[in-house]
Parts: C-alpha cells; sequence; structure tokens
C-alpha cells in the first residue's frame, strides 16, 4: 500500500476543517487545507483552535499533541500548487456536482500520478467524480461524519472502477487518524448511515404532516424509544435543513426519489434552516430559549 503523507484537502468549511484537524491529530500526515476564501480559512482555523483547547480540557489529547497538529495545517487558497505534492485530495465542499466535478479535474491534472482522489460527498456517487479524471482506479468516497473529532465512522465506497489496493490504502488511512472505516462495496446514492437515516427522517415527516404527532412528540418517542441522542426534527436542525434537501434534490434529479417534503421546502425558502440561522423546527433564538 501507497504511504500517504501529504494530505490535501479542499472546503475549509465545518467538514473540511475537521477532517484536516482530524487527519494531523493521526500524526503522521502534512495536511494542506485549501479554500477559495481566505476569511473562511481564517474562521477554520480558529475554529480548529478551539476544537483543540476542548479535547484537551477533556483529556482526549495533550497540548503539545494538539498544537502539534494545528502547526501540520498548512493554509492556503492555490488548490492546484497543493495538489502538486498530495497523496491523497479530500473534497470537502459543499454538495454541488458542478464545483466538485471542477476540483476533481484540476486536482486530476495537478497531482502525482499515484495519488489518490476522494470525496467526502454524502450523496454524490464517486463514479460520477472519477468520470472526469485519468485515475477512475485511485478515486473512491471517504464519507466522514459530523462532527468529524467526535464520530469515529467513516464510509469507504468504492466506484466501479476503484481499483482494491485504492480501498485497502484509504482504509489504513481512516484507521491511521483514529477514525473508524466501513467498506461499503457498491456504491449506492446515500451509502448505508444516510440511506437508513433519510427513510426514518422522511418517515418522520410523513406522520408530522399527517398530523399523527407533533414534532416534538416524534423526537421525544425516537429518544426514549429507540435512545436516539436526537430525534429526526432536532438532527435537522443541527445538520441543517438546506443540507438535508440538497440531498433529497439530489435523489430525486437522479430518479431515485420522490420530491422532497413540502414543509422542508417551505422552511428553507423562509430561511428557517436550523441552529445556523437561529430558527427551524425549534427556536434556537435568545427570546426562543427563554420562551423554552
Amino acid at each position: 500500500m501507497a504511504e500517504l503523507r501529504n494530505v490535501l484537502v479542499v472546503g475549509a468549511g465545518t467538514m473540511g476543517s475537521q477532517i484536516a484537524l482530524q487527519t494531523a491529530l493521526g500524526g503522521a500526515h502534512e495536511v494542506y487545507l485549501v479554500d477559495a476564501s481566505e476569511e473562511q480559512l481564517e474562521r477554520a482555523q480558529d475554529q480548529n483552535r478551539k476544537l483543540v483547547a476542548r479535547a484537551v480540557e477533556k483529556g482526549r489529547c495533550s497540548a503539545a499533541a494538539g498544537e502539534s497538529a494545528l502547526e501540520a495545517i498548512s493554509l492556503g487558497t492555490d488548490l492546484d500548487a497543493a495538489a502538486r505534492s498530495a497523496d491523497l485530495m479530500i473534497e470537502a465542499v459543499y454538495e454541488d456536482f458542478a464545483v466538485k466535478k471542477e476540483i476533481f479535474e484540476r486536482a486530476d491534472a495537478a497531482a502525482p500520478a499515484p495519488a489518490i482522489l476522494a470525496s467526502n460527498s454524502s450523496s454524490i456517487v464517486i463514479s460520477r467524480l472519477a468520470a472526469v479524471t485519468g485515475r477512475p482506479d485511485r478515486c473512491c468516497n471517504l464519507h466522514f461524519f459530523h462532527p468529524v473529532t467526535v464520530m469515529p465512522l467513516c464510509e469507504v465506497v468504492q466506484g466501479p472502477q476503484t481499483s482494491d489496493e485504492t480501498i485497502a490504502t484509504a482504509m489504513e488511512f481512516v484507521r491511521g487518524i483514529g477514525r473508524v472505516p466501513v467498506h461499503i462495496r457498491k456504491e449506492i446514492h446515500g451509502f448505508v448511515v444516510n440511506r437508513i437515516l433519510v427513510e426514518a427522517i422522511e418517515e418522520a415527516l410523513r406522520l408530522y404532516e399527517g398530523g399523527y404527532a407533533g414534532f416534538e412528540d416524534i423526537d421525544l418517542a425516537v429518544r426514549k424509544g429507540l435512545n436516539w441522542p436526537m430525534g429526526p426534527f432536532q438532527l435537522l436542525d443541527f445538520s441543517g435543513i438546506d443540507v438535508f434537501l440538497g440531498v433529497l434534490d439530489d435523489r430525486h434529479r437522479q430518479g431515485e426519489g420522490p420530491e422532497p417534503s413540502r414543509v422542508l421546502r417551505d422552511k428553507a425558502d423562509r430561511g428557517e434552516l436550523g441552529r445556523k440561522t437561529g430558527k427551524g423546527f425549534y427556536d434556537y433564538s435568545p427570546a426562543g430559549k427563554e420562551e423554552g
């Protein structure tokens, strides 16, 4: 198996920044975090410092190890330059195929021939992105879960042309950074976890829209009856209603699912996206918290 020494993460949002941090905490990698926005890179750096401080406070890592990990992450806006020395590229931008396609095309043109190109996408299968490269055998999905520094799972998804060697190398990389890999042998929209999760959330939405129970009671029933840490509506708010709606829209466009829930569409149109906007199914504004 190839040694993945230099790791490039593209996209400094919540997922990308935490993938970069978790990789650096593994201790055996030089990490380059690239984003088109310098402001986003600064926000990612600040957020990672807070995550390290929290991890040190809770005893999950030493202060020295945390500082070393932060120092191992180089920041930049030049994707092409960063890709030239990458052994592994992990794309972690938002769920827009056109944007991801451009990143794969540029990384393929710049990265060394043995480099693996991976996507963190939760819904776009790797064959769609591998098709724009000259190395489909070196492409796979590495689907981490939010928050990456807490959630141990990573779905390693094998496309129809992905080589067994690429999968073995990717699985070893995931283990090496302290996460738990699961090999998805055949690609399918949503992979394993999200397919199961989407079915559960869509059923919760049907029950709510049908007037069978309020969303608070559905959440309570799932937490107490299934022992989930969050109910489905809490999870929608936590993950972002727009993010979940984007997954459903992409699935529908590919003919693999129905039109998304009208309730979700209406909330997205009103900008009620969950915690990040202060309101989703629940109210997270100061006034809403006081009322609660």
